[in-house]
């Protein structure tokens, strides 16, 4: 007798904001918490291949890798920006709990004034590809959540 067992990956949906910075210009806020402290806001950005951090939050991030890397960003500038490689804190995606989660560090400044603009969100980073691959995002535009699973 064959016996089949079927398993369930840990899927998590967390609510998500959209917010219009310009008209016709959309941008998806996503809350975590770090461990024991306040909510971060991320912004989901699916067209960066890499998930950056902002190094002014200094309190969030566990270590930073010597030397710098060249990050090439679209509509930002045509020359590729310089950032370092670092490790957060560990952080909840609603109930998804990540630990070491490898970033690109660079001073997030200019987004946060843009965002104070039109919004209260402070943002920590912006969730690139690297992410959203790894835990097999979907995007609910109509319920406006995030879908990941391990």
């Amino acid at each position: 007798m064959l016996i089949y067992f079927k398993f369930e990956a840990m899927r998590t949906k967390i609510p998500i904001d959209i917010i219009e910075l310009e008209s016709s210009n959309y941008h998806l806020i996503l809350p975590t918490q770090f461990e024991g402290s306040e909510t971060a806001y991320w912004v989901i950005d699916t067209g960066a291949s890499k998930s950056v951090f902002d190094k002014n939050q200094t309190e969030f991030i566990l270590s930073e890798e010597e030397g710098t890397e060249e990050l090439h960003a679209a509509n930002m500038s045509e020359e590729p920006l310089k950032t370092s490689l670092g490790i957060i804190k560990p952080l909840f995606f609603g109930k998804l709990k990540v630990g070491n989660m490898k970033v690109a560090l660079m001073d997030m400044n200019h987004i946060n004034e843009l965002y104070q603009k039109v919004s209260d969100y402070k943002i920590c980073g912006l969730l690139g590809s690297d992410f959203l691959l790894k835990y097999n995002a979907v995007i609910d535009y109509k319920r406006r959540v995030l879908k990941l699973s391990e």
